[in-house]
Protein backbone atom coordinates (compact mmCIF):
# COMPACT_ATOMS: atom_id res chain seq x y z
CA UNK A 1 0.00 0.00 0.00
CA UNK A 2 2.94 2.44 0.96
CA UNK A 3 4.13 1.63 -3.04
CA UNK A 4 0.77 2.50 -4.07
CA UNK A 5 0.79 5.71 -2.77
CA UNK A 6 4.20 6.73 -3.42
CA UNK A 7 2.78 5.97 -7.67
CA UNK A 8 -0.23 7.94 -7.91
CA UNK A 9 1.09 11.20 -6.05
CA UNK A 10 1.05 13.84 -8.30
CA UNK A 11 -0.88 11.86 -11.49
CA UNK A 12 -3.76 13.28 -13.07
CA UNK A 13 -7.21 12.65 -11.73
CA UNK A 14 -8.86 10.90 -14.63
CA UNK A 15 -6.13 8.11 -14.63
CA UNK A 16 -5.96 7.75 -11.26
CA UNK A 17 -8.90 4.82 -11.18
CA UNK A 18 -7.41 3.24 -14.16
CA UNK A 19 -3.66 3.42 -12.66
CA UNK A 20 -5.36 2.00 -8.83
CA UNK A 21 -6.79 -0.95 -10.38
CA UNK A 22 -3.26 -1.45 -12.61
CA UNK A 23 -1.21 -0.68 -10.05
CA UNK A 24 -3.07 -3.32 -7.46
CA UNK A 25 -2.55 -5.63 -10.13
CA UNK A 26 0.85 -5.42 -10.60
CA UNK A 27 1.52 -4.94 -6.44
CA UNK A 28 0.26 -8.83 -6.03
CA UNK A 29 3.62 -9.78 -8.04
CA UNK A 30 5.89 -7.10 -6.74
CA UNK A 31 6.21 -8.22 -3.39
CA UNK A 32 7.85 -11.35 -5.22
CA UNK A 33 10.60 -8.81 -6.03
CA UNK A 34 11.20 -7.32 -2.84
CA UNK A 35 14.43 -8.94 -2.80
CA UNK A 36 18.14 -7.83 -1.25
CA UNK A 37 21.08 -9.75 -1.63
CA UNK A 38 18.72 -13.01 -2.32
CA UNK A 39 16.77 -12.60 0.55
CA UNK A 40 13.46 -12.03 0.93
CA UNK A 41 12.86 -8.32 2.21
CA UNK A 42 9.09 -8.45 2.84
CA UNK A 43 6.97 -6.09 3.18
CA UNK A 44 5.62 -6.27 6.53
CA UNK A 45 2.58 -8.22 5.66
CA UNK A 46 5.00 -11.28 4.87
CA UNK A 47 7.69 -12.48 7.47
CA UNK A 48 10.50 -15.81 6.88
CA UNK A 49 11.83 -17.56 10.00
CA UNK A 50 15.00 -19.37 10.39
CA UNK A 51 16.26 -22.03 12.28
CA UNK A 52 19.62 -22.42 13.21
CA UNK A 53 21.45 -25.74 14.69
CA UNK A 54 21.97 -23.60 18.19
CA UNK A 55 18.19 -23.50 18.59
CA UNK A 56 18.11 -19.77 17.62
CA UNK A 57 15.14 -18.52 16.11
CA UNK A 58 15.16 -15.34 13.19
CA UNK A 59 12.35 -13.62 11.73
CA UNK A 60 12.49 -11.42 8.75
CA UNK A 61 9.67 -8.87 9.13
CA UNK A 62 10.21 -5.61 6.73
CA UNK A 63 13.99 -5.89 6.54
CA UNK A 64 14.95 -6.53 9.66
CA UNK A 65 15.98 -9.32 11.04
CA UNK A 66 14.27 -10.23 14.31
CA UNK A 67 16.27 -12.97 16.78
CA UNK A 68 13.81 -14.13 19.29
CA UNK A 69 16.19 -16.70 20.77
CA UNK A 70 15.60 -15.06 24.37
CA UNK A 71 12.22 -14.00 24.32
CA UNK A 72 9.58 -15.47 26.63
CA UNK A 73 7.97 -18.36 25.62
CA UNK A 74 4.69 -20.75 26.38
CA UNK A 75 1.37 -20.64 26.11
CA UNK A 76 0.62 -18.18 28.10
CA UNK A 77 2.93 -15.20 27.10
CA UNK A 78 1.92 -11.59 25.46
CA UNK A 79 3.02 -8.10 24.03
CA UNK A 80 3.60 -5.30 26.42
CA UNK A 81 1.52 -2.72 26.74
CA UNK A 82 3.20 1.06 27.34
CA UNK A 83 2.79 2.55 30.73
CA UNK A 84 2.65 6.07 28.63
CA UNK A 85 1.13 6.89 25.41
CA UNK A 86 4.46 5.66 23.24
CA UNK A 87 4.39 3.30 20.84
CA UNK A 88 6.74 1.62 17.98
CA UNK A 89 7.17 3.03 14.58
CA UNK A 90 3.86 1.87 12.22
CA UNK A 91 6.62 2.40 9.24
CA UNK A 92 10.07 2.80 9.17
CA UNK A 93 12.95 2.89 6.29
CA UNK A 94 15.39 0.19 5.37
CA UNK A 95 17.16 -0.94 2.61
CA UNK A 96 15.43 -2.41 -0.06
CA UNK A 97 17.09 -2.85 -3.56
CA UNK A 98 20.13 -2.93 -4.57
CA UNK A 99 20.03 -0.73 -8.23
CA UNK A 100 19.86 -3.56 -10.43
CA UNK A 101 16.94 -5.09 -8.01
CA UNK A 102 15.06 -1.12 -8.10
CA UNK A 103 15.52 -1.47 -11.81
CA UNK A 104 14.27 -4.45 -11.85
CA UNK A 105 11.16 -3.79 -9.85
CA UNK A 106 10.23 0.25 -11.40
CA UNK A 107 10.55 -0.06 -14.93
CA UNK A 108 7.56 -2.58 -15.49
CA UNK A 109 5.69 -0.23 -13.61
CA UNK A 110 7.03 2.43 -16.45
CA UNK A 111 6.27 -0.17 -19.11
CA UNK A 112 2.76 -0.66 -18.33
CA UNK A 113 1.83 3.26 -19.53
CA UNK A 114 -1.20 3.25 -16.74
CA UNK A 115 0.71 5.98 -14.76
CA UNK A 116 0.93 8.36 -17.51
CA UNK A 117 3.90 9.92 -20.11
CA UNK A 118 4.62 12.70 -18.08
CA UNK A 119 4.94 11.15 -15.02
CA UNK A 120 7.07 8.23 -15.97
CA UNK A 121 9.20 10.42 -18.07
CA UNK A 122 10.11 12.20 -14.70
CA UNK A 123 10.53 8.98 -12.77
CA UNK A 124 13.29 8.03 -15.23
CA UNK A 125 15.08 11.11 -15.39
CA UNK A 126 15.21 10.73 -11.30
CA UNK A 127 16.54 7.76 -11.29
CA UNK A 128 18.70 8.18 -14.96
CA UNK A 129 17.32 5.04 -15.95
CA UNK A 130 18.63 6.60 -19.98
CA UNK A 131 22.20 6.45 -18.73
CA UNK A 132 23.21 2.04 -19.39
CA UNK A 133 26.04 2.63 -16.86
CA UNK A 134 24.97 4.66 -14.24
CA UNK A 135 21.07 3.92 -14.41
CA UNK A 136 19.74 3.53 -10.85
CA UNK A 137 23.31 4.07 -9.62
CA UNK A 138 24.44 1.51 -11.08
CA UNK A 139 28.17 2.81 -11.12
CA UNK A 140 28.07 2.56 -7.13
CA UNK A 141 26.37 -0.91 -7.00
CA UNK A 142 28.20 -2.75 -3.70
CA UNK A 143 28.52 0.66 -2.43
CA UNK A 144 24.99 1.70 -0.93
CA UNK A 145 21.56 0.77 -1.22
CA UNK A 146 18.37 2.28 -2.01
CA UNK A 147 16.11 2.59 0.75
CA UNK A 148 12.43 2.24 0.81
CA UNK A 149 9.91 2.21 3.41
CA UNK A 150 8.18 -0.79 5.38
CA UNK A 151 5.11 -1.16 6.80
CA UNK A 152 3.65 -2.47 10.62
CA UNK A 153 2.01 -5.92 9.74
CA UNK A 154 -0.72 -4.66 11.52
CA UNK A 155 -1.26 -1.58 10.15
CA UNK A 156 -1.68 0.52 13.51
CA UNK A 157 -2.70 4.21 12.81
CA UNK A 158 0.39 6.49 10.68
CA UNK A 159 1.33 3.53 8.45
CA UNK A 160 1.27 5.50 5.77
CA UNK A 161 2.97 8.27 7.02
CA UNK A 162 6.44 6.78 5.65
CA UNK A 163 5.86 8.12 2.29
CA UNK A 164 9.29 8.95 1.60
CA UNK A 165 9.99 7.75 -2.05
CA UNK A 166 13.17 5.49 -2.40
CA UNK A 167 16.53 7.17 -1.76
CA UNK A 168 20.00 5.90 -1.69
CA UNK A 169 22.74 5.67 0.78
CA UNK A 170 26.07 4.89 1.22
CA UNK A 171 27.72 1.85 2.59
CA UNK A 172 28.67 3.28 6.27
CA UNK A 173 26.62 6.79 6.12
CA UNK A 174 23.60 7.23 7.84
CA UNK A 175 20.57 7.95 6.15
CA UNK A 176 19.18 11.75 5.64
CA UNK A 177 18.69 13.73 8.98
CA UNK A 178 14.79 14.69 7.20
CA UNK A 179 14.33 10.74 6.99
CA UNK A 180 11.75 10.00 9.90
CA UNK A 181 11.42 6.03 11.41
CA UNK A 182 14.94 5.73 9.01
CA UNK A 183 16.46 2.51 10.93
CA UNK A 184 18.99 3.33 13.35
CA UNK A 185 20.38 1.63 16.74
CA UNK A 186 17.10 3.27 18.04
CA UNK A 187 14.52 2.83 15.50
CA UNK A 188 15.58 -0.99 15.93
CA UNK A 189 15.27 -1.04 19.78
CA UNK A 190 11.99 0.45 19.32
CA UNK A 191 10.78 -2.64 16.58
CA UNK A 192 12.56 -5.01 19.28
CA UNK A 193 10.46 -3.66 22.01
CA UNK A 194 7.20 -4.59 19.90
CA UNK A 195 8.19 -8.26 19.08
CA UNK A 196 9.02 -8.60 23.36
CA UNK A 197 6.83 -11.32 24.97
CA UNK A 198 6.73 -11.54 28.41
CA UNK A 199 5.20 -14.43 30.46
CA UNK A 200 1.81 -14.87 31.53
CA UNK A 201 1.26 -13.40 35.80
CA UNK A 202 -1.28 -16.21 36.96
CA UNK A 203 -0.01 -16.11 40.33
CA UNK A 204 -0.36 -18.98 42.65
CA UNK A 205 -2.27 -18.07 45.77
CA UNK A 206 -2.00 -19.93 49.37
CA UNK A 207 -4.79 -21.09 50.66
CA UNK A 208 -5.02 -22.48 46.43
CA UNK A 209 -8.53 -23.49 46.09
CA UNK A 210 -10.50 -21.74 47.92
CA UNK A 211 -9.62 -18.72 50.38
CA UNK A 212 -11.41 -17.34 53.83
CA UNK A 213 -12.87 -14.17 54.82
CA UNK A 214 -10.28 -12.20 57.10
CA UNK A 215 -7.56 -14.54 55.98
CA UNK A 216 -4.68 -13.10 54.60
CA UNK A 217 -3.76 -14.69 51.65
CA UNK A 218 -0.36 -15.12 50.14
CA UNK A 219 0.61 -14.25 46.37
CA UNK A 220 4.07 -14.72 44.40
CA UNK A 221 4.81 -15.62 40.80
CA UNK A 222 7.01 -18.30 39.84
CA UNK A 223 10.35 -16.83 39.78
CA UNK A 224 11.89 -19.42 36.90
CA UNK A 225 9.38 -17.69 34.65
CA UNK A 226 9.81 -13.94 35.98
CA UNK A 227 13.61 -13.67 34.26
CA UNK A 228 14.65 -10.72 31.75
CA UNK A 229 13.43 -11.43 27.79
CA UNK A 230 14.88 -9.86 24.98
CA UNK A 231 14.87 -9.37 21.31
CA UNK A 232 17.27 -8.24 19.29
CA UNK A 233 16.73 -6.45 15.73
CA UNK A 234 19.34 -5.85 13.23
CA UNK A 235 19.64 -4.64 9.19
CA UNK A 236 22.78 -7.25 8.45
CA UNK A 237 23.08 -5.33 5.02
CA UNK A 238 24.48 -2.37 7.36
CA UNK A 239 25.66 -4.01 10.36
CA UNK A 240 23.26 -2.09 12.57
CA UNK A 241 21.70 -3.75 15.31
CA UNK A 242 19.99 -3.36 19.10
CA UNK A 243 18.66 -5.59 21.79
CA UNK A 244 15.59 -4.57 23.67
CA UNK A 245 15.78 -6.09 27.30
CA UNK A 246 12.62 -6.43 29.58
CA UNK A 247 13.22 -6.87 33.59
CA UNK A 248 10.58 -7.41 35.73
CA UNK A 249 10.23 -5.09 38.63
CA UNK A 250 6.75 -5.31 40.28
CA UNK A 251 3.49 -7.03 40.51
CA UNK A 252 0.24 -4.95 41.49
CA UNK A 253 -2.53 -6.74 42.42
CA UNK A 254 -6.03 -5.25 42.40
CA UNK A 255 -8.36 -8.12 44.27
CA UNK A 256 -11.63 -7.50 42.20
CA UNK A 257 -13.68 -6.00 44.81
CA UNK A 258 -13.62 -2.87 47.39
CA UNK A 259 -14.28 -4.92 49.94
CA UNK A 260 -10.29 -6.55 50.23
CA UNK A 261 -6.95 -5.42 51.64
CA UNK A 262 -3.60 -5.55 49.86
CA UNK A 263 -0.26 -6.62 51.34
CA UNK A 264 1.41 -3.94 50.65
CA UNK A 265 -1.47 -1.74 51.16
CA UNK A 266 -0.57 0.08 47.91
CA UNK A 267 -1.19 -3.35 45.92
CA UNK A 268 2.42 -2.94 44.43
CA UNK A 269 4.83 -5.87 44.84
CA UNK A 270 8.22 -5.26 44.30
CA UNK A 271 11.05 -7.41 43.27
CA UNK A 272 13.03 -8.69 45.65
CA UNK A 273 16.00 -11.14 45.78
CA UNK A 274 14.76 -11.74 41.91
CA UNK A 275 11.54 -12.92 43.22
CA UNK A 276 8.06 -11.71 43.15
CA UNK A 277 6.17 -12.31 46.75
CA UNK A 278 7.02 -15.31 48.65
CA UNK A 279 6.23 -18.64 48.61
CA UNK A 280 3.82 -19.47 51.84
CA UNK A 281 5.67 -22.61 54.48
CA UNK A 282 4.58 -24.23 57.05
CA UNK A 283 4.69 -21.91 60.27
CA UNK A 284 4.20 -18.56 58.67
CA UNK A 285 0.53 -18.85 59.35
CA UNK A 286 0.56 -16.00 61.80
CA UNK A 287 3.23 -14.15 59.73
CA UNK A 288 1.53 -10.94 57.27
CA UNK A 289 2.46 -11.92 53.52
CA UNK A 290 4.90 -9.34 51.42
CA UNK A 291 2.97 -10.14 48.69
CA UNK A 292 -0.91 -10.75 49.22
CA UNK A 293 -4.86 -10.32 49.87
CA UNK A 294 -7.16 -10.11 52.73
CA UNK A 295 -11.01 -10.65 51.54
CA UNK A 296 -13.31 -9.04 53.86
CA UNK A 297 -16.44 -10.69 52.64
CA UNK A 298 -17.59 -13.60 50.48
CA UNK A 299 -17.96 -13.83 47.04
CA UNK A 300 -20.89 -15.81 47.14
CA UNK A 301 -22.03 -18.57 44.64
CA UNK A 302 -19.66 -16.18 42.47
CA UNK A 303 -15.75 -15.72 42.20
CA UNK A 304 -13.71 -12.47 42.46
CA UNK A 305 -11.99 -11.23 39.42
CA UNK A 306 -8.35 -10.93 40.47
CA UNK A 307 -6.18 -9.26 38.42
CA UNK A 308 -2.34 -9.54 38.80
CA UNK A 309 -0.19 -7.10 36.78
CA UNK A 310 3.68 -6.87 35.98
CA UNK A 311 5.52 -3.97 35.23
CA UNK A 312 8.34 -4.62 33.21
CA UNK A 313 11.70 -2.04 32.80
CA UNK A 314 12.87 -1.49 29.53
CA UNK A 315 16.20 -0.89 28.10
CA UNK A 316 18.36 -1.29 25.03
CA UNK A 317 21.61 -1.37 23.84
CA UNK A 318 22.85 -1.05 20.21
CA UNK A 319 25.47 -0.86 17.36
CA UNK A 320 28.07 2.19 18.44
CA UNK A 321 28.04 2.05 22.17
CA UNK A 322 23.67 3.17 21.44
CA UNK A 323 21.68 2.76 24.29
CA UNK A 324 19.17 4.20 27.01
CA UNK A 325 15.41 3.39 28.29
CA UNK A 326 11.94 2.86 26.79
CA UNK A 327 8.69 3.24 28.56
CA UNK A 328 7.75 0.94 30.86
CA UNK A 329 5.68 -2.42 30.12
CA UNK A 330 2.83 -4.01 31.28
CA UNK A 331 1.16 -7.48 31.18
CA UNK A 332 -1.33 -8.69 33.26
CA UNK A 333 -4.32 -11.58 33.65
CA UNK A 334 -7.34 -12.14 35.24
CA UNK A 335 -7.85 -15.23 37.33
CA UNK A 336 -10.79 -16.28 39.39
CA UNK A 337 -11.08 -16.38 43.58
CA UNK A 338 -13.14 -18.44 45.47
CA UNK A 339 -13.93 -17.22 48.86
CA UNK A 340 -15.90 -18.96 51.66
CA UNK A 341 -17.22 -17.80 55.01
CA UNK A 342 -15.68 -19.40 57.86
CA UNK A 343 -17.99 -21.88 59.35
CA UNK A 344 -18.30 -21.97 63.30
CA UNK A 345 -20.42 -24.99 64.51
CA UNK A 346 -22.42 -23.54 67.69
CA UNK A 347 -23.08 -26.29 70.70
Amino acid sequence: MPTLTRLVRGLPGAALAATCLSLLAFSVTASADDILDGNTQNSGTEQRAESGDDGTVSVTVGGVVFDRSKNGSGDSVGALTSSTSWSPPPCWYAPKYTPEQLQKHLEPIWEAGSTGYEWDAEQREKYNANDEKKAFNKDKAGEGYWWGSYVNKSYPPGWDSCDEDYFWVDTGDAPPANIENAVTPEILAELAYAEIRVPGTEVTLAPAEATKVNLPTWAWLDGAEFKPVSVTASVEAIGVEATATAEPVSLQIEPGTPDAETYPASGVCEIKDGRIGEPFEKGKANDMPPCGVKYLRSSGDRTFPLQATVTWEIHWTGTGDAGGDLPDGTFGATQDVVVQEIQAVNR
